[in-house]
């Protein structure tokens, strides 16, 4: 069960998700068709002749705004190096990529490894087929999966500025 300050950050992190991804984005949008139609707009009459009212400009700058945006998106995820910055500091923050998160990977998987793991060893050496160096590598894999398995963490995090 979470602790109380647990508790307070989840509602924090609802709290900042919801209103930047929902809210600000619609007040936003909403703000950005306002301030362009009342200040740019309804002051060159040909471009306000041109829509003659608030709704058909909305309406195009929504067909046009819209498939740029998703376009400017794609080049974002797919064609920009920013993105994979952005994945690498994600990457850098997020713990649970030096340890195991709760749940089946730390209950059934990690345990699984560590069991077929440990008979494959005492096979080998049954048969005299591990070298001393392979023994020494497979102790090593095994003092990390137990120390996952104990919640602990395994390498280091890269850190950039």
């Amino acid at each position: 069960m979470p602790s109380k300050l647990g508790y307070v950050a989840r509602l924090w992190y609802y709290f900042r998700i919801g209103y930047s991804t929902y809210l600000t984005f619609v007040l936003g949008a909403v703000n950005t068709l306002v301030v362009v139609w009342y200040l740019a707009i309804r002051e060159v009459p040909a471009i306000e002749n041109f829509f003659g009212h608030f709704l058909p400009f909305a309406i195009a700058v929504i067909l046009v705004g819209v498939p740029l945006s998703v376009g400017i998106g794609w080049i974002h995820i797919k064609r920009s190096p920013a993105y994979s910055s952005e994945i690498d500091i994600g990457v850098e923050a997020n713990p649970y990529y030096y340890k195991l998160p709760p749940g089946y990977n730390r209950e059934v998987y990690a345990p699984l490894y560590l069991e077929m793991l440990m008979q494959l060893k005492r096979l080998l050496d049954a048969q005299r087929l591990l070298s001393d160096e392979e023994k020494s590598r497979i102790e090593t894999i095994e003092k990390k999966l137990r120390l996952l398995i104990d919640g602990g963490f395994v390498g280091t995090p890269r850190t950039k500025m």
